[in-house]
Order: C-alpha cells, then sequence, then structure tokens
C-alpha cells in the first residue's frame, strides 16, 4: 500500500495523524503512481561515468606509484612485493564480499597490488629480458582500449549466456591453477611454468590458454563497463563507482599478469 512505503512515512502529510486528510484530496491512482516511483538519491549523489573515470584515475595512479615502489625494491627488499601480493589477494576479498563499497580499502587494494604489479614485474624483466614488461603493458592497454571502443561502439554487450559460459569457464580456470600451483609446489613437475610448459602440437599449453584467458579477461571487462553503464542509467548511489572501480582494476590487473605469463612461456620455449 501506498502509506507503507518509508519514503512518505517521513513526510508530514503522511503521518498517522495527516494520512485521512490527505487521502482524501489525492486520488487512490495518484497515490499508487508515488508509490511506483523508484526510491532514487537526489541528483549529484548518484553515478556519472565522469566521476567514476575520475575515481579510476586516482586509482589506477596509485597502482603505478606502487608499482614503482615494488620495482626498485626487488632487490634490496625481495619480500616486499610477495608480501604485498598475499596482503593485496586479502584486500581483494575483504572487497568482494563486503556488502557496502569502501574507497579506502579499493584505494589500499591499488596501492598494495601495485607493489605486486612491480615487483612480479621487475622478476619477469631480469629472468627473461627482452623488454617483456613493456610488451605485456602495451598489449594491455590495446586489449583494454579495443574493448571499451567495441563497448562504446555497441558492438558488443553482456548477455546471460555468454555470462553463464563465461562462469563456467572461470570456475574450470580456477581448478587449472589451483592443481597446476600444487604439482609444481610438491614437485609433481619440474617445468618453469608447471602443466602450462606442456607443449600440444608443438605450441605450449600456457599460450593455447593465455589466448582463451584473455578473451574470458576481455568479456570480464565487458562485465564491468556493463555494471558502470547501468549504474548510471538506474541512477544507483554514487558510492557504487567505487565498486565499478575496483571491478576494472581486478580485471586489467589479471589481464597484464596473464599477457606476462604468455610471453614469457612464449620466451622460454623459443
Amino acid at each position: 500500500m501506498a502509506l507503507d512505503n518509508p519514503a512518505y512515512s517521513r513526510n508530514p502529510a503522511f503521518s498517522s495523524q495527516g494520512a485521512v486528510a490527505a487521502a482524501q484530496d489525492v486520488s487512490a491512482q495518484q497515490l499508487q503512481e508515488m508509490y511506483n516511483q523508484p526510491a532514487t538519491p537526489p541528483a549529484g549523489e548518484t553515478m556519472t561515468v565522469e566521476t567514476t573515470l575520475q575515481k579510476a584515475a586516482v586509482s589506477f595512479g596509485l597502482l603505478v606509484v606502487g608499482a614503482a615502489l615494488g620495482w626498485v625494491t626487488t632487490e634490496s627488499l625481495p619480500f616486499l612485493w610477495i608480501g604485498a601480493g598475499i596482503v593485496g589477494f586479502v584486500l581483494a576479498l575483504v572487497n568482494i564480499f563486503k556488502k557496502e563499497p569502501s574507497p579506502g580499502l579499493v584505494l589500499a587494494y591499488a596501492g598494495v597490488q601495485g607493489i605486486f604489479v612491480g615487483g612480479i614485474s621487475a622478476w619477469y624483466e631480469t629472468a627473461f629480458g627482452g623488454g617483456i614488461v613493456a610488451q605485456a603493458v602495451i598489449a594491455t592497454l590495446v586489449v583494454v582500449g579495443v574493448t571499451l571502443a567495441l563497448f562504446a561502439s555497441g558492438k558488443i554487450r553482456a548477455s546471460k549466456k555468454a555470462t553463464k559460459i563465461f562462469l563456467i569457464a572461470m570456475v574450470g580456470y580456477a581448478v587449472f591453477s589451483l592443481v597446476n600451483l600444487g604439482m609444481m609446489l610438491f614437485g609433481a613437475t619440474d617445468n618453469a611454468f608447471g602443466l602450462r610448459s606442456i607443449e600440444i602440437m608443438g605450441i605450449p599449453l600456457g599460450l593455447i590458454l593465455g589466448v582463451l584467458v584473455v578473451i574470458m579477461a576481455a568479456y570480464s571487462l565487458v562485465l564491468d563497463f556493463d555494471f558502470i553503464q547501468q549504474g548510471v542509467r538506474n541512477r544507483a548511489p554514487k558510492k557504487y563507482e567505487w565498486t565499478g572501480v575496483f571491478g576494472i582494476m581486478v580485471t586489467v590487473i589479471w589481464l597484464y599478469l596473464e599477457i606476462l605469463r604468455m610471453l614469457a612461456i612464449a620466451q622460454s620455449s623459443d
């Protein structure tokens, strides 16, 4: 019933004393129309593309600063980036399962994960050389740029069917990654990248999986962009801009690390 709506209970005209009088002046149909209107925040307190991009710029700027710190301290403080990776993973879980988005936690994730990304990038550069980090950065930017352009033009969109396939593929890849990590830790394989180093018709399994993972990451970006678009369209509260920023950040970092590993596998198989 319209009078049960909390939005009206705060209005004196719909208090227990004035409800009868108000009902006499407003038709039942008008009350129902008012009741059916979505309760949205006032203008200026809802999600916008512009402010979401601003928050994303700040977050990725902090990520770059952290990456620079991780890069220069890789040799002097070798456990810093490893510890940052563990802390970043914990912060990611906290952000994922937290009911309300927290700007502080998202920014903390950006800074800490930046240290990890910088440290592991320096390790890859030392181990495989050949400007592998620069190649991975350029490839990541290209994938993100192309995906954003296709989404903005309406050529690709999120769908229920594609999302189901994506989730199934993600679970399968997660299981494979855990099994591969376990085999490497317990010495079941002595290859540098575990099962990823196995060749299928002369092509390392890691490269085949890498291509599929890049496609998965691109679709994950589509889901992130779609979340922001839907939030703006539905006038969601501004705080959920941080949810969109966090999603994009997780996906971009994942994409970069996968491309970096693909390039390393390609160079090691030469």
